[in-house]
């Protein structure tokens, strides 16, 4: 039973109206009820005060048998459920539907493109690179929870300028020997060396002779991209051990460079309709009447840019998914690049342009401010999970010396704190690391959450066989076990809430309130030596958080251990 929509089919009935137009709202106060429908909104259909509008309501309102009492609270009916007829109806769906409790088939026949990760070849996994990765995976998981076809591409930035820079480095300041030896390492050191030798001394010109190796690359010269696919192997190594250390996969690795030749057959068609431009040497798309910059197609050295290895890559994407949805995982500072790219994709006369969605992220900065790779101002990824394990190890050993399986356990949950701390708050913001905040088993944390999951799992250890059946939902009277029944039940809509808004925070904070809210009547409810009715229905709590708990982590890309 869905509360809220069954009071509002009995508001509806009374009042008249369509049940769309009922708005049954969760009263913060504990004591306006459990549920409250506000009058304000039919003052206007029933010219009336909307206190009187309250009052005439609650006489015609035909009370179910779930409804203990009705209130009038000025313009506010306010209503208070049978706590365990409630208890019951929640508890029961969770318990009948285990690890299926919040799935939905609302995304059937419909495909998601999710593009996110999308590191740059040669350049070394840092934890820049986090956001967009642990951001697009809990969003392919959620998306998945809801019925979608999701398609997961690693879009890699394999392809550019960057790529002449990186050659003329290696030329100048590399060796075949040092590569082989420190891999991605000695690729961001000559490449490092590069953006501090052409600022030093720009009379080398240094910079044009990248691009012209670029333009090599692109004209298909033998030695250019000889160097190019082997900076790619020696990366693609590096990052694959990183997406094993977060749980992270994909189903395409598409990078830029699978667009080279696709492109041409693009930019034919932006000429054909008319769209393109020829500006100081530069072909461009006109974006003026929006308000936009020029969408800079060709360069006037003839090599392509991003925008138009995006546009190829979307009408590739859209020939071959067909998706409902392609969502792009980038920072916030590319916001103008998609809004030019996307309008371009509009201008050429492909309706489906509406479908593109650029989901932005704040920055990762450490205390030492923002992350730079031509500086060398980085934290590499891996050695930001291998620390995150290392803390992790002390408190377990400081804790709980004599836990099993411990170096498991201090992965899980070293890796699922860094994780959960990029995912708690709204995407948008800024993440600053914290080792202290982040690993804290008490705080608003991924420690904290997956502490209160092995918590459960402890319980119901020491409890042995858990009967769930003739439970007598009646003893689940107290507030404790009602604040945890309410977030339960609202556990589905918030997988929903978050697909919508694209937000996976919204799951997180979410579970960080069922485990509060769980701890409080852990705390509150003697469980195992209560009476054998109130026992077992006690248990029932405490097996519907653990389900929820680890299926909840699930979505976000972290592991529930049972013990901690």
């Amino acid at each position: 039973m869905d509360f809220k929509i069954e009071i509002a089919k009995l508001i509806a009935a009374a009042a008249d109206i369509p049940v769309e137009e009922v708005a049954v709202e969760v009263p913060a106060n504990k004591a306006m009820g459990d549920f409250a429908f506000p009058c304000f909104r039919l003052a206007k259909v029933f010219r009336k005060a909307p206190p009187l509008i309250a009052q005439e309501l609650a006489e015609k309102l035909e009370k179910p048998e779930f409804i203990e009492k009705l209130e009038i609270v000025g313009a506010y009916v306010n209503f208070f459920v049978r706590k365990g007829v409630y208890a019951k109806e929640v508890l029961t769906a969770v318990l009948q539907q285990k690890e299926n409790y919040g799935k939905s088939d609302m995304g059937k026949g419909k495909t998601v493109v999710i593009d996110y990760s999308s590191p740059n070849i040669a350049k070394p996994f840092h934890v820049g690179h986090l956001r967009s990765t642990v951001i697009g995976n809990a969003l392919y998981q959620i998306h998945r929870e809801l019925g979608y076809h999701c398609e997961g591409v690693n879009h890699l930035g394999d392809w550019g300028t960057q790529f002449g820079k990186l050659i003329v480095a290696y030329k100048n300041w590399g060796s075949r020997e040092a590569v082989e030896r420190d891999g991605i390492q000695e690729l961001m050191r000559i490449y490092v060396k590069f953006h501090d030798e052409a600022e030093a001394h720009p009379e080398l010109g240094l910079e044009d002779e990248a691009r012209l190796w670029f333009v090599k690359m692109q004209e298909g010269d033998e030695e250019a991209l000889s160097l190019w696919k082997w900076f790619y192997d020696i990366s693609i190594q590096e990052f694959e051990r990183v997406y094993d250390m977060l749980g992270v996969k994909f189903d395409a690795y598409t990078g830029e460079s699978f667009y080279n030749d696709k492109m041409d057959a693009v930019v034919a068609e932006l000429q054909e309709k008319g769209l393109l431009q020829e500006s100081e040497g530069a072909m461009i798309v006109d974006l003026e009447e929006e308000n936009m910059p020029p969408c800079l197609i060709i360069r006037k050295d003839g090599g392509t840019l991003y925008a138009t290895r995006d546009i190829t890559a979307a009408l590739y994407r859209k020939k071959t998914y067909d998706f409902d949805k392609c969502i792009y995982l980038t920072a916030l500072d590319q916001n103008l690049h998609f809004a030019q790219w996307f309008e371009v994709i509009h201008k050429m006369g492909y309706d489906w342009y509406r479908d593109l969605i650029h989901v932005p992220f704040g920055l990762v900065s450490l205390d030492s401010g923002k992350l730079s790779t031509r500086h060398g101002n980085v934290v590499l990824m891996e050695d930001l999970l291998n620390q995150a394990i290392g803390e992790t190890r002390k408190i377990i050993e400081e804790k709980n010396p004599d836990l099993q399986d411990k170096e498991t356990v201090a992965k899980q949950v070293g890796i699922g704190a860094v994780i959960f701390n990029d995912l708690y708050n709204t995407r948008i913001k800024d993440v600053v690391f914290s080792w202290e905040r982040m690993l804290n088993f008490d705080g608003e944390t991924g420690p904290y959450v997956q502490y209160t999951h092995a918590r459960a799992c402890s319980i119901l250890r020491r409890a042995g066989e858990v009967s769930l059946e003739n439970i007598a939902y009646d003893a689940l009277s107290d507030e404790a076990s009602m604040d945890v029944c309410k977030l339960l039940e609202a556990f589905p809509e918030k997988i929903k809430d978050a697909a919508a808004k694209l937000e996976p925070s919204v799951v997180t904070r979410h579970l960080v309130a069922i485990a509060q809210a769980f701890n409080k009547f852990y705390h509150d409810n003697p469980i195992l030596n209560s009476e054998p009715a109130v026992r077992q229905a006690r248990l029932a709590i405490v097996v519907a958080v653990e389900i929820v708990l680890k299926e909840g982590l699930r979505l976000l890309g972290i592991h529930a251990p049972k013990q901690m």
